[in-house]
């Protein structure tokens, strides 16, 4: 049975709020885009219960290894305890200088939140440079709470981030079925070809916080302002 939800404006008109001298016409506007908000809120929820109802995803097609803190550990090992598998690709490969600005800046949110995600699922930042290299990049950042992983082989980025030297972002999920079989479940996908213009390709909802919060702010993002490692 469908549940029927009520009309977002008619929700938006409930219980409007009120600021200090606020004007009637900002009030109405501000209701007005609480309409849409909450037609947002509804939307992500229909984005999110479609991707849990994806079909099985394509099987893994070896246990790829990698190379951690502690040596070398294979797919299969990430996953400890959990069935989900989360692996972000950071832009860090041996040919730059240091880690991707906006790789950084995301995971300086996602180093903080990782031992709450960390208790429903397994969660990996794997890049192209030597592990040693890696980690002495993640002490730089302050980096204490995400787990670190090179790629030597190449393999895995090859097969998930479509070439083997690229040095592009890629955010994965993997499912481990009830017979251990590991499954591709969900990978963010697009990119410039699916830009509206005068914007940066990026994630809906936007998984990184930064740019959540300027989107709140009178300047919004900017199409031209980005994070810097020195900041």
């Amino acid at each position: 049975m469908t549940e029927t939800l009520s009309p977002a404006d008619e929700l938006a008109a409930l219980k409007p709020a009120t600021w200090p001298n606020e004007s009637a016409e900002y009030r109405k506007a501000r209701t007005a885009q609480l309409d849409l908000l909450d037609e947002q809120r509804r939307h992500i929820q229909r984005v999110a219960a479609r991707r849990r109802a994806l079909p099985p995803g394509g099987e893994v097609p070896q246990d790829y290894r990698f190379e951690g803190a502690d040596g070398s550990v294979t797919l299969s090992r990430m996953f400890g305890d959990h069935d989900t598998l989360i692996i972000y690709c950071m832009m860090y490969g041996p040919e730059r200088k240091a880690g991707c600005p906006m790789c950084s800046a995301m995971l300086d949110a996602w180093d903080g939140e990782a031992r709450h995600i960390q208790k429903r699922a397994a969660l990996a930042v794997v890049a192209g440079s030597p592990i040693a290299r890696i980690l002495d990049y993640a002490r730089d950042r302050g980096w204490t709470g995400l787990q670190f992983y090179s790629d030597p082989s190449g393999d895995f980025w090859a097969d998930y981030n479509h070439d083997r030297d690229a040095d592009d972002p890629a955010y994965v999920v993997f499912r481990r079925d009830p017979d251990g079989t590991l499954r591709h479940f969900y990978s963010a996908e697009g990119g410039t070809e699916i830009a509206d213009p005068g914007q940066d390709p990026h994630n809906a909802p936007d998984m990184n916080p930064l740019w959540v919060l300027r989107d709140t702010t009178p300047e919004g993002r900017g199409a031209e302002w980005y994070p810097r490692l020195d900041d």
